[in-house]
């Protein structure tokens, strides 16, 4: 069977939703077909280890995609795209022709030789489900990562009454983007809520007893657990690209018009590489804002649009009652300028490099994320007493 479609995405995520509006914001009866390989449509995944955990409605999550007229196929898994032929062929052995066509494959999760499928890879609202039918009855639960997810889902677990350990190489939580003194304080900050963290240390093996797990950590520890939550990052998905021939590095790599180097074939959100005039340089980020800006701006550009993807997206996150707002370059070995309100309660972090601000940490500051923006597009050159007060500290989440 052979289909045509004037848009062809592949991807059901937040970046597909975003390109489907996009697109219809500028053409009103294209034709769209979206092809996904989760079992659901689109949806918000931030909820899946914040809101939901503190009661939110889950019916609010849902996106509502084929509204917008697309036709939308689930676990369905592309095979093979064409671009000479302008086909994607798909498990079916069925062929979709496009006249423009957005990759939006995302993330592929990393996960551990060992322990299969008993390891919950916390990431789409399946793991969420799974997770929470298992919490229904079981306690003790060990999270594997001390990055963002894992710090995320540890925090939701132990403020819903479980018993929660968290494992990790590093010398504390977040300690990749967060100063050392303020990776120390929120680390202590977990142990004061009853989170029993094991850090400098790695999972080497996993083992099923009777549906308990026992791990064994790299210092030679044994710990149990009735449920275990592995948050070691993602990939970029460029699988289908590279068999494309699309160029590939670190991601999809795109102009300013999210193109990629195949003629009418697009790239945007996680698996997209793009150029980014604030930090002129070339950049990928796995965060909701660009999934959402980028797939947006994507669906426009591929109806017919020339405006070019300038956007620096921000990302967030909740940790207990702590909570940040953050935006460009987060990376703890930069030259670090701390401008507290309150210490490790209220302030803004600037991240500097070539007396440059690269990055802003807005810790428990909501409402500058704009004028962060602002400060990271100035070429400077500053010195910390440039930025002291720079910002006001307002709380307005």
């Amino acid at each position: 069977m052979i289909k045509h479609y004037k848009y062809l995405i592949i991807g059901g995520g937040l970046t597909g939703d975003a390109a489907v509006k996009g697109i219809r914001e500028l053409d009103s009866d294209g034709t769209i077909v979206m092809v996904s390989a989760e079992a659901n449509p689109p949806y918000s995944r931030p909820p899946l280890s914040k809101d939901l955990w503190k009661g939110k409605d889950e019916a609010k999550i849902w996106k509502k995609t084929s509204e917008q007229g697309a036709d939308i196929r689930l676990n369905t898994r592309v095979k093979k795209i064409d671009p000479m032929a302008k086909s994607v062929t798909i498990e079916t052995g069925d062929k979709l022709l496009y006249d423009r066509l957005l990759l939006a494959t995302g993330a592929v999760t990393n996960k551990f030789p060992f322990g299969g499928e008993d390891v919950i890879y916390y990431r789409t609202y399946d793991d969420y489900k799974k997770l929470r039918e298992l919490t229904k009855e079981k306690d003790n639960i060990v999270v594997i990562g001390g990055g963002f997810i894992g710090s995320e889902i540890a925090a939701a677990m132990a403020m819903n009454g479980k018993k929660v350990t968290m494992i990790f190489p590093a010398a504390g939580i977040g300690d990749t983007i967060f100063p050392a003194e303020l990776s120390s304080f929120i680390t202590d900050y977990y142990k004061a809520k009853g989170v029993q963290i094991m850090n400098s240390n790695t999972v080497v093996a996993m083992k099923n007893k009777n549906g308990a797990f026992e791990l064994t950590t790299g210092k030679e520890a044994k710990v149990g657990a009735d449920i275990v939550i592995g948050g070691i990052g993602v990939r970029p998905d460029t699988a289908l690209a590279e068999a494309s021939g699309v160029m590939v590095n670190n991601g999809i790599m795109v102009d300013e018009f999210l193109r990629t180097s195949q003629p009418s074939i697009f790239a945007a959100g996680d698996a997209a590489n793009f150029y980014n005039p604030a930090l002129d340089k070339r950049i990928r980020v796995e965060h909701e804002d660009n999934a959402l800006k980028m797939g947006k701006q994507a669906g426009r550009v591929m109806a017919g649009s020339e405006e070019p993807y300038h956007h620096l997206p921000f990302f967030y996150s909740d940790m207990f009652e702590l909570g940040y707002e953050a935006v460009g370059e987060l990376n703890s070995e930069m030259h670090i300028y701390a401008d507290w309100k309150e210490k490790f309660k209220e302030g803004v972090i600037y991240y500097m490099s070539e007396q440059r601000v690269r990055g802003v940490l807005l810790w428990n500051v909501w409402g500058q994320v704009d004028e962060a923006r602002k400060i990271i597009a100035e070429k400077g050159p500053f010195i910390p007493d440039d930025l002291k007060g720079r910002l006001p500290v307002k709380k307005e989440k």
